[in-house]
């Protein structure tokens, strides 16, 4: 079963969700278009890559968030695993009203 997560509001509106060791990212523009459209959202990572020379940050899409079919929860899905917010807390965090708020880990089989 996956670790329970945390969700952060960040600078400039991103969001932050840390599961455990891994950190992922949910852009402004990306947000908005889930709440206010319904839209899925792009759960993103900066991962680096070490070549030849210094190493760089590379942004690769990990997952997504997406409305629960009741329309009360966000359900975010990433390598890590598959978490459900409440929707009320997300906007709290969204807003910038809660600086986090806790992501529940949802049981195998279960898509919320």
């Amino acid at each position: 079963m996956p670790e329970p997560g945390t969700l952060a509001y960040g600078s400039g509106g991103v969001l932050h969700v840390m599961v455990d060791a891994e950190h992922y990212r949910i852009d402004p523009a990306d947000v908005q278009a889930l709440l206010f459209s319904g839209r899925s959202a792009s759960v993103l990572q900066i991962r680096v890559v070490r070549g030849g020379g210094a190493p760089m940050g590379r942004t690769t899409i990990e997952g997504y968030a997406a409305l629960n079919c009741t329309g009360q929860a966000v359900a975010l899905h990433t390598r890590a695993g598959s978490y459900v917010i409440p929707l009320v807390s997300f906007q709290r965090v969204t807003r910038g009203e809660a600086a986090s708020a806790p992501l529940f880990p949802l049981l195998p089989g279960v898509t919320g």
